[in-house]
């Protein structure tokens, strides 16, 4: 990818899963990364078992916490000199039927995926402005644009970021700030993993497969992180205020 290499990366939510490849992905790129992750053991062992690939650096941090985002954002620029692109990545997902979903469930996923979204990205925004530009990808996901049974406090939080992002490309454009939204499919993660893990009725993540995904397979984090670099690097120079979906053809079927 053009442009990558030097640049300052701060991946949140980059202790597992997609964010962890999206790290890798970026160091593989020449770029220099922090990473953030809610538990401080995981993010320790994703710097040491990245650090033979580039200069990376992490911290633990909650991004549903005002305090928290400012620290982190004051962490990564005390480690790197500075941000050039944000991956906003941390996120939660659990299935749960709408009927049953408490007042507290649904305020939790929204702190994280939502709230937490918003105070990274303007936090961030306004090191980028100070700075004269940068990029922002925010992640939603293909359950933002189209709803799923049983995750309709996950689906609102996704929704809400495709908003946000739409308006920080309008408001932030003028500074230089390039933002757009990831949405990715079923991929196959260690979060992913756990929800297929708990079905009782069957086989899930091979039903998913055979009904919803048209190229007959789960998503690759990697394949995401891929993603990532493109929308970050200057092969995306004109790339704005958009959506890119990495879902294998599911939308297609939904």
């Amino acid at each position: 990818m053009r442009g990558l290499i030097g640049k300052r990366v701060l991946v949140s939510g980059g202790s597992s899963g997609i964010g962890l490849a999206a790290a890798r992905r970026f160091l593989d790129e020449g770029c220099r990364v922090f990473v953030s992750g809610l538990d401080p053991a995981e993010v320790q062992a994703a710097v040491t078992a990245l650090h033979p690939f580039g200069d990376i650096t992490g911290q633990a941090f909650d991004v549903s916490h005002e305090p928290d985002v400012s620290a982190l954002v004051t962490a990564a620029v005390d480690a790197l000199g500075g941000i050039d692109v944000l991956a906003n990545n941390a996120g939660i997902a659990w299935r749960e039927p709408f009927l049953e979903i408490t007042p507290e469930h649904f305020d939790r996923m929204l702190a994280v995926n939502l709230r937490g979204m918003f105070l990274v990205a303007q936090a961030v925004g306004r090191h980028m402005v100070d700075r004269g530009g940068g990029v922002i990808v925010n992640m939603s996901s293909t359950n933002g644009i189209a709803g799923e049974e049983d995750y309709a406090h996950y689906n609102a939080s996704k929704g809400g970021v495709l908003l946000l992002g739409k308006t920080m490309a309008v408001e932030l454009g003028r500074h230089g700030i390039r933002v757009n939204t990831l949405c990715p499919g079923y991929i196959r993660t260690p979060l992913n993993a756990s929800i297929a893990g708990a079905m009782s009725d069957g086989d899930f993540e091979s039903d998913y497969i055979a009904n919803r995904i048209p190229l007959g397979r789960a998503g690759l984090a990697e394949e995401v992180a891929a993603a990532y670099a493109f929308l970050a690097s200057d092969d995306a120079a004109f790339v704005h205020g958009a959506e890119l979906v990495v879902d294998g053809g599911q939308l297609a079927v939904m």
